[in-house]
């Protein structure tokens, strides 16, 4: 019993060092916002849902150092403002090459707009989009990015389940009230953000809304292939119009997104410990969303997968153009959009 004892202890001795020593070895995934790419988004608007946090945050700052004036959608306002001067001050205490000196040191990078946006509110994402139509004479790129995580069962303001409400359906009016502000940009980019996760949901198109049965962890997978559905159809739909979308997984990522885990008092070291050595970083998780927003690799390229940076293979349930084209039409009448 001893001896066991004392080779679990090693052992786990060993799994943290070479634990650490990974860490510190670093991440594989591109760091994409260099002084050589400085200016590359001069000019160009980009919308970023949830950036007040995570990797919408960290997608947020990477396209200001690129010169980007950065719209920032956020549920709550106050916490928008706060992060907005925090990301400020971080880019002008850097002394960002990136950054236009002749600019306004208030503004960053040019400038960073918060605005209200609640995508669990039908209501608030039209009043949103209304602004946005009035305010802004172009959007060169919109990044869906904000999500929700394995929540407990609860619903929106419209009485949508509230992980397929936020992360599909309120992207998706969202998505096509500017799509006409898109097109006048174009050639301008979608970047939707899901998550691998997809591989463990379906759509169940007789309980989309997940009254019958529900489980956290498999309707935010359905969520995130209905992420995905979403995708490869608006991109079939914009042929033509040099507007591109693509969908990406930014990897397993150390954000505040997994507040609804519970995990037990007693194993948190542990899980501190794993996800410090093997999740990504928000910086490192924004990589992908960056790339597909500003590289010139990927112009042109449209209605595809990628992860760190690549083009990856999707499931076949995933490429199913009927069920995609079926999710499309069902969600249109969810959230009231008229033909």
């Amino acid at each position: 019993m001893a001896v066991s004892g004392v080779a679990a202890l090693l052992a786990a001795l060993g799994g943290a060092l070479w634990l650490a020593a990974r860490r510190f070895v670093g991440s594989s995934v591109p760091r994409l916002h260099g002084g050589a790419d400085a200016g590359l988004m001069r000019g160009k608007t980009v919308l970023i849902t949830g950036a007040n946090s995570g990797v919408g945050r960290a997608t947020a700052a990477a396209l200001l150092r690129l010169g980007a004036r950065v719209i920032m959608g956020c549920r709550d306002r106050a916490r928008a403002e706060a992060a907005a001067a925090e990301l400020r001050r971080d880019l002008r205490r850097d002394g960002d090459p990136g950054l236009d000196p002749g600019l306004d040191p208030d503004g960053g990078a040019g400038e960073l707009v918060v605005k209200e946006l609640d995508l669990a509110s039908l209501r608030s994402v039209r009043a949103f989009c209304r602004e946005m139509l009035q305010e802004e004479p172009r959007l060169d790129v919109l990044i869906n990015n904000a999500g929700v995580f394995q929540c407990p069962y609860m619903k929106t303001e419209d009485g949508f389940e509230m992980q397929f409400g936020v992360n599909h359906l309120g992207h998706f009016l969202l998505t096509n009230l500017l799509l006409g502000l898109l097109k006048s940009s174009a050639p301008s980019r979608v970047v939707v953000v899901s998550s691998k996760l997809y591989k463990y949901g379906d759509i169940n198109f007789e309980d989309l809304n997940s009254e019958q049965s529900y489980n956290k962890s498999f309707c935010y997978s359905r969520s995130k292939l209905a992420n995905i559905l979403f995708t490869r159809e608006l991109a079939r739909r914009l042929e033509g119009t040099k507007v591109t979308v693509n969908v990406l997984h930014p990897g397993i990522v150390r954000t505040n997104l997994g507040r609804h885990m519970h995990i037990p008092l007693l194993v948190k070291p542990l899980f501190n410990l794993v996800s410090w050595a093997f999740f990504k970083t928000p910086v490192e998780g924004a990589q992908t969303s960056v790339y597909l927003a500003s590289s010139p690799e990927v112009e042109g390229v449209s209605g595809k997968f990628f992860g760190d940076c690549k083009e990856e293979e999707l499931l076949p349930k995933a490429m199913d153009e009927s069920v995609a084209r079926k999710l499309w039409d069902i969600s249109e009448v969810m959230v009231g959009i008229v033909q």
